[in-house]
């Protein structure tokens, strides 16, 4: 991705942050800001982050930048909030593919599990998204914080139940690694495979 054309910005343009009353967090209103956030999480998912704008993300979520500031703080917190959101639909992907296979797996059969999952259709914009951190990660912070704990409990959980916790803890942030590691290739790899005009390993 090239984050630099990548635009976190607010209805004219330019960041902004919210001036406008938040959502109390009665019931009605957070069923309603669980609604356009889904709705801000689909169209990234479809189309990543480039020309992302909370214009963008009103149209996509049906309303106007208004509602999205009365419920949201700001087009990068609604931003932070999707990403989160999509890391959690891979996580469940992810879990989903292991119990869907057989019973008694042994740890490198349920990371093999995990694989495709990772690549579902939300792993562009989460890739784009750390792209975007380490352009500008004073910035966009908030995008990447939490990632490894938001996904170290799924490792853990995965792990024999017999390992002391130092080592599933050990073992987790390795696979954690080297996944991310393993994505990243794979994207550059499908990157050159696009603009080469290749449809196949060969």
């Amino acid at each position: 991705m090239d984050a630099a054309a990548t635009s976190v910005a607010g209805d004219d343009g330019s960041p902004t942050r919210a001036a406008y009353r938040r959502s109390t967090g009665s019931p009605r209103g957070e069923a309603r800001r669980r609604e356009l956030l889904d709705r801000v999480s689909d169209d990234l998912a479809v189309n990543g982050l480039v020309d992302y704008s909370l214009r963008r993300a009103a149209r996509a979520a049906g309303t106007t930048h208004k509602v999205l500031l009365y419920h949201f703080d700001g087009a990068e917190d609604l931003l932070a909030q999707a990403i989160f959101q999509l890391r959690e639909r891979r996580i469940g992907n992810a879990l989903a593919a292991i119990a869907a296979g057989p019973r008694e797996q042994t740890l490198a059969q349920r990371v093999r599990a995990v694989w495709p999952a990772l690549l579902g259709e939300e792993s562009r914009v989460l890739d784009q998204a750390i792209g975007l951190m380490m352009y500008d990660p004073v910035r966009y912070a908030e995008l990447g914080r939490g990632a490894s704990q938001q996904y170290l409990p799924t490792l853990l959980s995965i792990c024999p139940p017999q390992w002391p916790d130092r080592r599933k803890l050990e073992v987790s942030e390795m696979i954690l690694a080297t996944l991310r590691g393993f994505l990243i290739d794979w994207r550059l790899i499908a990157g050159v495979m696009v603009r080469s005009g290749c449809d196949g390993l060969g």
